[in-house]
């Protein structure tokens, strides 16, 4: 007997079989792709939309989206929040839809976060050649536009045949449920062929359940793990953004409670502690707190959990300054956990932290280091208590006094969105993180325009849970589309905008490496070209009401502090909108480096001024090997 066959299109069978996929980890099933976004044109509205109306809300429910990166950043925002356990497709036409794909997902590469890219492509049948928006290649004629999704994408496919859908689905699904290869998967699908019939194996649409594993680690890579805890002295632990995905923040505690080992965390890997923790020392690196820097300068072994050493986390490879310092890291993915020549446990975070724990029963660092980092993190607490303090009601308030007064009004379980700009620093250095989703920061690509759609993104996977998406006017002015999203869908995110002109983070970097702030302000141009008349005359406030939010604005702290307090208790997306002076004597600074090459021949003096500076970081960076 011949097995059972459905016949429908390429696009009705691509549907049906996203809607009966599923992951598990520790006896939970979640569907596995909730949901899709899509904004339609000629290369998908015939194909996917039509689809996708015939599935139905319930089969598979539809986003609208108003740009195609910000799709793919809603996405990301959901699987984050939701541990990459559960994720969302994105489709788009051909052309500049398809293009527009390629920021999103190169963030969700860089993060390691999953989302299914679902661009349109030209004719497989190239009876239609050239389509409108079609790429004619000169030497190449398979090459489509979508070909620059390939080195942003984990895993990319072109369906010419309906056929050919099937092993590429299921391949589509393992990478992105595979802990150690997510990221962005791409099936480009031509237009053609979206549309086309087949007689496809119900086994197909069968309900299959995806595995996310958690590896326990190799008994020799274990006990070589324990002599070197065990032989340190000033040992330090980063927590990584796999510390979260892998849901392993009790099991960070318990090691920490046992054995007093001090935690410090990366921007992905921030609130793997809570901030009152006795052994969190906050953010590490160039943007992170003295008291975390000032041990890791002098830590014998570093012990990495689930992070990526960027060049943030290592201060650009001067901050782990003690001769002889060695590395031992814990994470699923064997290319991470090789960094920085160390010694690997390649293994889940949760699996590995909790057989470190028990394997190291008994051992516990000298009460005098013990006393040592306590009195770092309680000197940077006053530094956090200065920064926050807002004493004069009618001033107008700073950024870090911004986010103190946010400080006093969240939850435990309010999530606060950021990715670029001047705010993840303070965030980093600043912010005391009360629950493990509470610190959502998007720091692997810092892509300005990620905050309104990540939000939007978290709301969808954590119904009720207060979002607070946190945007300088550098980055709103980018990627403000998905408001109209967030009212449409009655989302209510509160989005914080902060108007200070111009481009505050860069406009600092700038000066320090010789720039002297060229073209960083918004402002009239002066007679002689420069961007240094008076601030543009733009009302950005009136641009959020525009697009359909509640608009709040504050002008003064007692006027921001009851802003934010209205916005929390809003139930519709909510703008809270103030203009912040500049930074106090008591916003903390970077207390370890960043390598950002300066002109190394200049005219000007503040060019060659710079370059001595840098000169003088040059001799302290390191290969650890």
């Amino acid at each position: 007997m011949s097995p059972a066959t459905r016949r429908l299109t390429v696009a009705q069978a691509l549907v049906r079989f996203l809607s009966a996929q599923y992951t598990e980890r520790d006896g939970v099933r979640r569907r596995l792709i909730a949901g899709t976004w899509g904004i339609f044109g000629h290369g998908n509205v015939a194909g996917l939309g039509q689809a996708l109306l015939e599935a139905g809300e319930d089969a598979m429910p539809f986003h609208q989206g108003r740009n195609e990166q910000a799709m793919v950043h809603a996405a990301v925002g959901y699987a984050r929040h939701l541990d990459r356990l559960s994720a969302m497709a994105v489709t788009t036409s051909i052309g500049p839809g398809a293009t527009n794909l390629v920021t999103g997902a190169a963030l969700a590469t860089v993060n390691r976060l999953p989302v299914l890219l679902l661009p349109g492509d030209s004719f497989a049948t190239r009876t239609a050649d050239p389509l409108l928006q079609q790429l004619e290649h000169p030497v190449a004629a398979d090459v489509s536009v979508n070909d620059t999704l390939r080195p942003v994408s984990r895993s990319f496919d072109r369906i010419t045949r309906p056929e050919a859908l099937v092993p590429s689905a299921l391949r589509a699904m393992r990478v992105l449920t595979d802990p150690a290869e997510t990221g962005a998967v791409t099936l480009a699908l031509p237009q053609d062929v979206q549309t086309e019939a087949y007689d496809w194996p119900e086994a197909f649409f069968a309900d299959r359940v995806w595995t996310v594993r958690r590896p326990a680690p190799d008994p020799a890579e274990l006990a070589a793990a324990v002599r070197a805890v065990t032989g340190a002295e000033r040992p330090l632990l980063i927590a990584g953004g796999g510390v979260h995905h892998s849901g392993a923040e009790d099991a960070l505690r318990a090691l920490a409670d046992a054995t007093g080992i001090p935690v410090a965390s990366t921007q992905a890997g921030k609130g793997s502690l809570r901030h009152d923790h006795p052994a969190d020392l906050g953010g590490i690196g160039h943007t992170g707190t003295a008291a975390a820097n000032d041990l890791a300068r002098t830590a014998d072994l570093v012990i990495g959990v689930g992070t990526r050493y960027t060049d943030f986390t290592t201060a650009s490879a001067t901050l782990f300054a003690r001769p002889g310092v060695r590395f031992l890291n814990l994470n699923i993915a064997p290319s991470d956990a090789h960094k920085m020549s160390a010694r690997t446990v390649v293994a889940d975070a949760r699996a590995g932290l909790t057989a470190l724990t028990e394997a190291l029963a008994g051992h516990r660092v000298d009460p005098v280091y013990e006393a040592e980092y306590r009195a770092g993190r309680e000197r940077w607490e006053r530094v956090v208590a200065a920064a926050y303090r807002a004493g004069d009601e009618a001033a107008v308030p700073t950024q870090t006094q911004v986010l103190g007064l946010l400080d006093e009004t969240v939850g435990d379980d309010d999530v606060v969105v950021n990715a670029a700009g001047s705010l993840p620093g303070d965030l980093h250095k600043l912010w005391r993180a009360r629950s493990r989703r509470q610190y959502h920061l998007e720091y692997g690509y810092s892509c300005m325009g990620y905050e309104i759609p990540g939000g939007i993104g978290v709301q969808l996977a954590a119904p009720g849970t207060p979002v607070w998406s946190l945007v300088g006017d550098g980055t709103y002015l980018m990627m403000p589309t998905e408001i109209v999203t967030a009212v449409q869908e009655n989302l209510p995110v509160n989005l914080v905008l902060l108007q200070n002109h111009g481009y505050a983070s860069i406009s600092g970097l700038s000066e320090q490496v010789g720039g002297e702030r060229f073209a960083t302000a918004y402002r009239y141009r002066t007679p002689d070209g420069a961007f240094g008349g008076a601030p543009l005359p733009v009302d950005l406030a009136a641009n959020a009401a525009s697009l359909g939010m509640e608009v709040l604005r504050a002008r003064t702290v007692g006027e921001l502090r009851r802003a934010l307090r209205a916005a929390r208790a809003s139930d519709r997306p909510t703008c809270v909108y103030v203009e912040t002076a500049p930074p106090g004597a008591d916003a903390p600074g970077a207390h370890a480096w960043w390598d950002v090459p300066v002109a190394e021949v200049a005219s000007r003096e503040a060019a060659v001024t710079a370059r001595q500076t840098y000169e003088s970081h040059t001799p302290d960076i390191r290969r650890h090997l």
